[in-house]
């Protein structure tokens, strides 16, 4: 975390500050630095990423009292691209209002490193954010496949840039125009009293420029729809909630750049198997006979391992046995460390039986110590 500045710091508040200052203090930096007020300035771009990090750490209580505890370690992974949840909260209307277009694909596109800035060219608006818009696909396996990994086909569709127009949205032989609505500007004023306020124009999108003739096959967006199918691999050991990462695969821009697609994993439960960590437990019923005289049993694991397991004489019900390295890898199998697979006995009692059964239990009754004033047990 070297070169970091401490988030108060970067804020320029105290550590006892209310979350109104805080706010506060992140509004200024933020409307000072916007990459719109100050293009092809990298050090303000710099600057309002520091303070949006900042910002959404310290506005959080429970990520604001790790820092505070464990700095930059005990936060790390708490922000990033597609992350910033208190940002897109607190101030995507107060800075949409002001016409910086969408806030939420502002921050998604700095901090991916796709965001370029708007401005004026030739009298005209131009827009410069050509990265296209991540995406977000869910799937569901089962415990046994999360354990033991596997390849998992993902069908989806995106949008791609139109072959017919190369992404200009104007059909062949048409040109574009300066947008009536705006008159090239790309963005509309309402006054308000003393007030203005600035928004994206409603016609051109914020482009400036509209097409005299709509390109047939994507209506004048510049791209159309696509089906895609991909072959996702599931680690051995992924845990439900987990994210994939598949760069290059959301949403592509007219002009030909693609967002990301991040696969999300649900582990569906399992009737006979539940994982605690990287430990996978289970339960096993076995005989009044096993349980007093122990025995060898043979048993089918998770991933379709048969595994034999010794039960010691004397065992009861809640007996745990454990077999080692049997359960999950660590998530990914990234550290090559397997947890262990717990065994809890149950011990079942004979429901029916023949005349010759209860000839011998009786008989064997006569052998065992006389339990007919049961001490009670603390219930634990």
């Amino acid at each position: 975390m070297a070169g970091k500045r401490d988030y108060y710091e970067v804020l320029g508040v105290d550590k006892k500050a209310s979350l109104e200052e805080i706010k506060k203090a992140y509004r200024k930096i933020a409307m000072a630095n916007h990459p719109d007020r100050n293009p092809d300035n990298k050090e303000a771009e710099e600057r309002f990423k520091e303070a949006t990090e900042a910002y959404e750490i310290l506005s959080d209580d429970k990520k604001r009292s790790m820092y505070d505890q464990y700095g930059f370690s005990g936060v790390e992974g708490a922000g990033g691209a597609g992350n910033y949840s208190n940002v897109y909260r607190d101030f995507s209307d107060i800075f949409g209002d002001m016409g910086f277009g969408s806030f939420s694909d502002m921050i998604n596109n700095i901090f991916s490193g796709g965001f370029t800035h708007s401005g004026y060219s030739n009298g005209g608006y131009y827009s410069s954010q050509a990265q296209g818009a991540s995406l977000r696909h869910d799937i569901a396996i089962d415990l046994a496949t999360a354990i033991k990994g596997t390849k998992v086909e993902v069908a989806y569709s995106r949008y791609v840039k139109c072959s017919s127009c190369s992404g200009t949205g104007a059909a062949a032989g048409s040109t574009r125009k300066k947008c009536p609505t705006c008159g090239g500007s790309g963005y509309s004023v309402r006054s308000n009293g003393f007030f203005q306020m600035r928004s994206t124009c409603p016609t051109c999108g914020g482009e400036g420029t509209v097409v005299d003739k709509p390109c047939p096959d994507c209506s004048g967006k510049g791209v159309v729809r696509k089906k895609e199918k991909l072959l996702v691999d599931i680690q051995p050991g992924i845990a439900s909630g987990s994210r994939i990462l598949i760069r290059g695969m959301g949403d592509e821009s007219p002009q030909g750049n693609a967002g990301d697609l991040y696969v999300y994993i649900t582990v569906k439960e399992n009737r006979n198997f539940v994982r605690s960590g990287n430990d996978l437990y289970c339960k096993m019923p076995i005989d009044v006979v096993q349980a007093a005289l122990g025995d060898t049993v043979e048993f089918e694991h998770i991933t379709g391992e048969k595994l034999r397991i010794e039960i010691p004489a004397g065992s009861t019900t809640d007996k745990m046995l454990r077999f080692k390295g049997k359960g999950a890898l660590s998530e990914g199998g990234k550290l090559f460390a397997k947890g262990d697979l717990y065994i809890k006995l149950y011990v079942t009692t004979p429901t029916s039986l023949s005349s010759r059964g209860k000839e011998l239990l009786k008989m064997l009754k006569d052998e065992i110590p006389n339990n007919e004033k049961p001490t009670l047990m603390p219930i634990s």
